[in-house]
């Protein structure tokens, strides 16, 4: 229901756009996040953009270099990323709820649905 894309190799302080692909049955006024998940690492909340306030949200680490933004007439969701470091180097999964609230936005366990994750690569 969702397909995530535009992940690829870059060297640091280079940028990258994912593109999340949401499918008609997952439309609607839904919360879009990203989350990562790098090597050894447990996966962690990177940016959301809600369904019904369209407000954004960051993790801190990645706090004024991503920028995360949704066309609901193309039901696609962006991540766009500036100054990449290698620490920002992860699997890169899309995900989506309709009833996720505003202190659960960075949990994990609070979407339903996922993409298959697309592989950012950061060389220093």
């Amino acid at each position: 229901q969702l397909q995530a894309s535009g992940g690829g190799l870059v060297q640091a302080g280079g940028s990258l756009r994912l593109s999340c692909a949401v499918s008609e049955r997952t439309g609607g006024r839904y919360t879009m996040a990203w989350f990562r998940q790098g090597p050894g690492k447990v996966r962690e909340f990177v940016a959301a953009v809600r369904g019904s306030s369209a407000t954004t949200h960051f993790a801190d680490s990645v706090k004024d270099r991503f920028t995360i933004s949704r066309d609901n007439a193309q039901s696609t969701a962006y991540l766009q990323m500036n100054m990449l470091k290698p620490e920002d180097t992860a699997v890169y999964y899309c995900a989506a709820s309709r009833t996720v609230i505003l202190s659960n936005l960075r949990n994990v366990a609070a979407y339903a649905v996922w993409g298959q994750g697309t592989l950012v690569t950061v060389s220093s």
